[in-house]
């Protein structure tokens, strides 16, 4: 992905790594449109930022594909979607009560990626350039004790991307998978002034300095993620494991 001259549209870009990247993106010389269900909001930005904006529930099927052909009609020459909306749950599976909490991980970070990328692959097949950024996490790789669907979610994101690129590559699309690790932001309480999650701002640098020198990567790892994403490689998975949930105050 050339960091710069692209048309991005952004669902999830309100708050949190969805909007440092999409200020970052912007700033390199892309147009970027941001997504979100908050209309109010979503003015905010653009007069503050000059992005455009659309209305957009990932969660609703008939709210993606409404709001994706509204930005194909406005935007004819976007050429990058970046799945990035998606939500974090606490769910405790030895108790009542979970399973609403988790169809709606499901609904919204695993249907509503499969949903924006359904309704916009063929235009993106045209355009030159093409990507599609999808957004895993570490946790794909080593499970939090405390969110199962969420990493289960994540894992579906991560083997969902690779299996992609092999169908869209020969059709010029670039599938590239963003893999977070904890980051300093509102996904769940407390995590944005955790000690352990990496702070906001230094997560959007690393990731736009990583595209820029390899704009032909498959995944975008900044150097926090790579102790969960390589556990299994390097044969200390279970070491990991007991770490992360010790570490982690989201696990207690």
């Amino acid at each position: 992905m050339n960091l710069t001259g692209n048309t991005i549209f952004v669902p999830g870009a309100t708050s949190g790594i969805g909007l440092a990247l999409a200020q970052r993106l912007q700033t390199n010389g892309n147009t970027v449109i941001v997504g979100g269900r908050r209309t109010a909001l979503l003015d905010a930005l653009a007069a503050e930022h000059g992005f455009g904006t659309v209305p957009i529930d990932i969660a609703d099927p008939e709210s993606v594909a409404t709001a994706t052909a509204s930005v194909v009609e406005r935007y004819p020459d976007l050429n990058v979607l970046i799945a990035m909306a998606g939500i974090m749950r606490a769910e405790d599976w030895t108790t009542a009560g979970f399973l609403a909490d988790a169809e709606q991980v499901v609904t919204t970070n695993l249907l509503g990626p499969i949903r924006l990328i359904a309704a916009l692959t063929e235009h993106l097949r045209t355009r030159p350039g093409a990507a599609i950024v999808t957004v895993s996490s570490g946790l794909a790789h080593v499970p939090l004790r405390v969110t199962p669907t969420y990493n289960a979610t994540k894992a579906a994101i991560h083997r969902l991307s690779e299996t992609l690129r092999l169908q869209l590559a020969p059709v010029g699309v670039q599938v590239i998978e963003l893999v977070p690790p904890s980051v300093r932001t509102a996904l769940l309480p407390g995590q944005e002034t955790s000690e352990f999650a990496m702070p906001l701002d230094e997560f959007a640098d690393e990731v736009v300095s990583l595209i820029q020198a390899d704009p032909n990567a498959d995944e975008i790892l900044v150097d926090r993620v790579k102790f969960l994403r390589y556990a299994e490689v390097r044969g200390d998975y279970d070491q990991v494991v007991a770490t992360l949930n010790a570490a982690d105050p989201h696990a207690r």
